[in-house]
């Protein structure tokens, strides 16, 4: 159970803001604040080398979730990133960023195409110096759409894993956000 979450969190962080590629924060004239996502359900693919047949879930957001979750994911607040910068380039969003997480240095770059309103693809490769688990590089592509409104008994932040057992709960990105925040 515990992995599910950890895999969940992942997407989330990963789909919501390439983390810690897209977290919003003052940079140079020539970018931009992260985008933001329709309020509503979205269903985010997302594969990795690492990952087989790759993983999707299901996330209600609002742009309250969102943006908690893109500003505010764990050991990625912005005194540990010397460098975050987002910035528009023809009809891609780049995202670049250097931070200290989990006693590395990641350094992303991820590439955005479509519109956050209705579907996106993003092209996210990262180096980990020293290696972070061993690994020393990642790449993924995440591939998002839009469904509609939160289904009935949603609420932002809730995420489903299609073909997870029904009397699995869903999970809440929101409250576990929070509960972590509240212990660092």
């Amino acid at each position: 159970m515990r992995s599910l979450i950890l895999l969940a969190a992942l997407l989330v962080a990963t789909s919501a803001a390439a983390a810690p590629a897209l977290a919003a924060s003052p940079a140079p004239a020539a970018s931009m604040d992260a985008p933001k996502r329709k309020s509503g359900l979205w269903e985010v693919k997302m594969s990795d080398p690492h990952m087989q047949g790759g993983h999707t879930i299901h996330q209600c957001i609002d742009q309250k979730s969102d943006d908690l979750m893109s500003k505010q994911s764990p050991g990625m607040d912005k005194a540990s990133c010397s460098k975050n910068e987002v910035r528009k380039d023809g009809d891609k969003i780049v995202a670049d960023s250097i931070c200290k997480m989990s006693g590395t240095t990641a350094t992303t770059h991820a590439v955005f195409t479509g519109k956050f309103d209705s579907a996106y693809k993003a092209d996210v490769k990262s180096t980990y110096d020293p290696p972070m688990h061993g690994m020393r590089e990642s790449s993924s592509v995440i591939e998002a759409k839009w469904l509609g409104a939160c289904l009935p008994g949603q609420k932002p932040g809730d995420v489903m894993m299609p073909g997870m057992s029904e009397g699995m709960p869903n999970m809440n990105m929101d409250d576990l956000m929070k509960k972590g925040m509240k212990q660092q």
